[in-house]
């Protein structure tokens, strides 16, 4: 009989393949004692060379698979590598303790991630903790002269199994022959789990011990929608799951007809589906899978991607790509949102206990407001090759709205007092995204022209949990009653003034959330691009007067995230 291994659900589909565990090689030191530590320090060298090497093909590979923005992480990788205070570091202790290379790299890192690990109060350095673990292991790995498991290899169908997927090895992933993988820990907000959407690849994390229980070779079945592992299954569950296969795969055929159909609820109401993107590339991912607009362009990539401040003539560039590629939908481009666990290498930024509620996104733009200029005057020049919606991100109180708006106008004077044409109908709004801005949204929808609820930090906030910390994670609770409050205080808001709502949050294509979003009168939904048909599909099967019903229970009657779950799945049957 077959073992059951239960996880979170974090990329849909099915698959039946053998295992393949992806085990580090052993990577154990011995220290030994050296004569010439120039020997060691050009050993030392020529491991950073070669990682770093490894690294910028493994970053190709993941924008080429993956898209610009999840490629990003392996930046910071190269960052950490060539970062002169670690090197200076090791070969300080090479020098001073007359000791091998791998053992000296060890010590130096070590102390670094130890020192990450502890900041518990800033989830942005443990993450880094992560990062300098990654691209030790490779270093270290290059100086004992072993290979670490190389993914893109791979050249039969197989389920990974591991105790977590590093970004190095989920960019390397190669989805004609790997079906689906299983780890040991994670969650659906995580690296491995996003990137397993992109690749439309089924997905389980958080299962515990399924490293420690297949062995390789052995036969999986996964399912990806139920979160649940049959190891070694018996004939009559393989043909179970292929027709289970089978119907997803249909399902699957049924969205794609309505990439052409317009987003209509079973009772007629007309709704925007949008998706989201990190640079121009991505445009082409949301038009495939039948997006209505761009929801959210997250310009901080053209910062991120670049060495220096990109100029007004490159941003202009890559708007006017977008809003051209559009073809007259609209775009939403959100400005830059550094900061949190965004940084860049050539803009100094205060080191502080917690980042994720510092000197971030509209904060920096409104206080060097030369690099807010520099970008609304690009994307100003750009509006008149589409239809442009402007969102500043992260505003927690109306003068900070007022004070960006006005640079705003400052600049579009500028420009058409020289004679350079904007477009008269560009729409100006916020991501609402601190509870504050939420709780006062009838004050703020008086002076803008939209509101894009950004949920996954709306959430977090309001729940002060960090939803990237396993130990809180149960907190992360999209359905909450009072996190629907706060957005049905929003749209209601919006709707008040005549103005529209949308949401830009993973919630948005949350199939538990749309029919609720429906029944609040949401009017754009944006979402990762291999969301939308679903929610497509979702949404011509909901009666949005029966959603108001739904929504008039759930935010009166229920009191918590699983009560919610269960009438809307009373009302959705």
């Amino acid at each position: 009989m077959s073992k059951k291994i239960t996880g979170i659900a974090a990329s849909d589909g099915y698959a039946h393949a053998k295992v393949y565990r992806l085990i580090e090689p052993d990577l154990t030191i011995e220290k030994t004692e050296i004569e010439d530590p120039a020997i060691e320090i050009e050993r030392l060298k020529e491991a950073i060379e070669k990682s770093s090497a490894e690294i910028g093909r493994i970053r190709e590979i993941a924008a080429q698979s993956l898209g610009e923005e999840e490629a990003q992480v392996f930046d910071a990788h190269a960052m950490i590598l060539s970062d002169p205070e670690m090197t200076s570091q090791v070969e300080e202790a090479i020098t001073t303790n007359k000791i091998n290379a791998e053992a000296a790299y060890e010590e130096v890192t070590d102390t670094f991630i130890t020192m990450f690990e502890g900041m518990e109060d800033n989830p942005y350095m443990q993450e880094r903790a992560a990062d300098i673990q990654d691209v030790c292991k490779r270093v270290i790995a290059t100086l004992l002269g072993v290979s670490l498991p190389n993914p893109s290899t791979i050249d039969e169908e197989v389920v990974i199994v591991a105790h977590d997927l590093t970004p190095s090895d989920t960019a390397q992933l190669n989805k004609k022959y790997v079906k689906a993988f299983v780890t040991n820990i994670g969650g659906r907000t995580s690296h491995s789990a996003i990137m397993a959407r992109s690749l439309e690849i089924p997905a389980i994390v958080g299962t515990g011990t399924i490293s420690d229980e297949v062995s390789e070779g052995d036969m999986l079945l996964v399912d990806g929608i139920e979160g649940t592992v049959l190891v070694d299954p018996s004939e009559d569950e393989v043909a179970e799951y292929a027709t289970k296969a089978e119907d997803f795969e249909q399902l699957k055929a049924e969205w794609e007809k309505l990439k052409d159909e317009p987003t209509v609820t079973a009772d007629g109401k007309q709704l925007e589906l949008a998706g989201n993107i990190g640079t121009p590339r991505d445009l082409e991912g949301v038009l495939e899978h039948g997006g209505e607009a761009i929801g959210l362009y997250r310009t901080e990539f053209l910062y991120m991607d670049s060495q220096e401040l990109p100029t007004e003539d490159e941003q202009y560039e890559a708007y006017k790509e977008v809003l051209e590629g559009m073809e007259g939908r609209p775009v939403v481009v959100r400005t830059m949102d550094i900061g949190g666990d965004k940084e860049l290498p050539y803009l100094a930024l205060p080191d502080e206990m917690n980042p994720f509620l510092g000197y971030r996104a509209i904060r920096i733009s409104l206080d060097q407001d030369e690099i807010f200029r520099t970008q609304l005057r690009a994307l100003l020049r750009a509006s008149v090759h589409g239809r442009l919606r402007i969102m500043f991100p992260m505003i927690a109180t109306l003068q900070e709205f007022r004070d960006a708006k006005a640079i705003y106008e400052e600049e579009k004077e500028k420009l058409q007092s020289k004679g350079v044409e904007v477009s008269d109908s560009i729409e100006v709004g916020i991501m609402v995204e601190i509870p504050a801005a939420a709780v006062l949204a009838d004050q703020f929808a008086k002076e803008v022209d939209f509101f894009s609820l950004g949920t996954n930090d709306l959430i977090q906030y309001s729940m002060a949990a960090d939803r990237m910390n396993e130990q809180v994670s149960y907190l992360y609770q999209p359905y909450n009653p009072s996190i629907l409050r706060l957005i049905n205080n929003v749209i209601k808001a919006a709707h008040a003034e005549g103005k529209w709502a949308g949401m830009c949050g993973e919630v948005a294509g949350d199939q538990t959330a749309v029919p609720l979003l429906v029944g609040m009168g949401l009017d754009e939904f944006s979402m990762s691009a291999t969301s939308i048909l679903k929610t497509r599909s979702l949404m011509k099967r909901l009666d949005s007067s029966k959603m108001e019903e739904l929504v008039e229970k759930a935010l009166n009657e229920a009191t918590s995230n699983e009560e919610v779950k269960a009438l809307v799945e009373e009302y959705t049957k």
